[in-house]
């Protein structure tokens, strides 16, 4: 297993990375498969925001963690239903909101245990069968019913691109979240408001700020290699 970087290389790339970001964009630093004493070094090194893919590693790693109060942990990997009570009991924001099915489970959960998680919807903007998300073509019939789940903080919607996209895709999904953002502001609903677009990883993020990106979410720039 890869060894976890040592606190002073995290602290300067970590410095590094943030003193490129504008101050309107949170890093999430992207610890699936990471052991709990790396979160400890990006801890140490000013990272405060945590993306996880998986429930019950996270669950296991904010156990061990339970000490560093100020964390705000990211569900950012796909969720199955079966799940989606952890997700809600354990994780500040869920960025993989990827069905009305799922976001129906988790604002009924949501108000049974009287929390209000903040949530991205996944959206696809380019076809791509190896992602999770809802087309961004039936998105605009759908938005009524994401407008009802009252408990649900839905304030962003979050995109990957297809594994070695071009820069032109690239560009053409990280704008076409940002317009289609704006299409659903521009719509008035009750609940439904988005100021957070999540997108943008360790090789694209500065191609997904350009176009708008409020949150990133980074991995190997910040870790190096994963392991296996």
């Amino acid at each position: 297993m890869t060894s976890a970087p040592s606190t002073p290389r995290l602290s300067e790339q970590f410095e590094a990375i943030r003193q490129s970001l504008p101050p309107t964009v949170t890093l999430v630093a992207v610890t699936k498969f990471l052991p709990g004493e790396t979160i400890r070094a990006a801890y140490a090194a000013g990272v405060r925001h945590f993306g996880e893919s998986r429930v019950q590693e996270a669950i296991a790693k904010q156990a061990e963690l339970a000490d560093l109060t100020d964390l705000t942990w990211h569900l950012i990997g796909h969720l199955q239903t079966n799940k989606a009570r952890k997700a809600v009991e354990h994780f500040h924001w869920i960025h993989s909101v990827d069905s009305l099915k799922l976001a129906q489970r988790l604002n009924q959960i949501a108000q049974e245990l009287d929390r209000r998680p903040q949530c991205c919807l996944q959206v696809k903007l380019v076809p791509d069968p190896s992602k999770h998300g809802i087309d961004a073509s039936e998105l605009s019939d759908l938005l009524p019913q994401f407008d009802q789940l009252t408990q649900l903080h839905i304030r962003g919607l979050m995109t990957i691109p297809p594994q070695g996209a071009s820069a032109d895709t690239l560009q053409a999904v990280f704008k076409g979240a940002a317009t289609l953002a704006a299409t659903i502001n521009q719509q008035g609903f009750n609940h439904l408001h988005i100021d957070q677009l999540s997108m943008g990883m360790s090789g694209d993020y500065m191609d997904a700020i350009a176009c708008g990106a409020t949150m990133i979410r980074l991995g190997t720039v910040l870790f190096g290699p994963r392991p296996t």
